[in-house]
């Protein structure tokens, strides 16, 4: 009896990933369209946050919605091709805190939130994004 609910408490957790697999992470942020329309969502989350929005005081808005629409649908192995710089040497300068990182990281989770994206979809390109943390953050 233990090792049934132990395989069935596996096929259980397991079920998600066979899910997630199923899909790319591009068509279930709605392909281009979709991540384009998410990042539109997304810029107009951070106009909106006092704690960062002072880095993008001097940006060209629709530059901006070009490159990370590029940059998403590239890292969700999309048929795009990031166009822009490399991230440190955009965000050289910028001295962003560990806490303005983590205030866009909300405002992209909003913006994914207010778009419907699956959790799932949230999750794996939260994790794809953390890891070039260290590439954005100066101090």
């Amino acid at each position: 009896m233990m090792l049934r609910t132990a395989i069935l408490a596996l096929g259980l957790l397991m079920t998600p990933l066979a899910q997630a697999d199923k899909g790319s992470l591009y068509q279930e942020l709605g392909e281009y369209e979709g991540i384009s329309k998410l990042m539109e969502t997304f810029i107009l989350e951070i106009a909106e946050d006092d704690r960062i929005i002072h880095h993008f005081e001097n940006v060209d808005i629709d530059r901006f919605h070009k490159m990370l629409t590029e940059h998403i649908c590239e890292l969700s192995a999309g048929p795009c091709e990031y166009t822009g710089k490399p991230m440190p040497e955009v965000h050289l300068g910028m001295n962003i805190t560990r806490a303005e990182f983590n205030a866009l990281v909300e405002d992209l989770i909003q913006a994914m939130e207010s778009e419907q994206i699956p959790v799932s979809a949230q999750n794996r390109l939260l994790a794809i994004l953390a890891a070039m943390h260290k590439e954005v953050i100066h101090l």
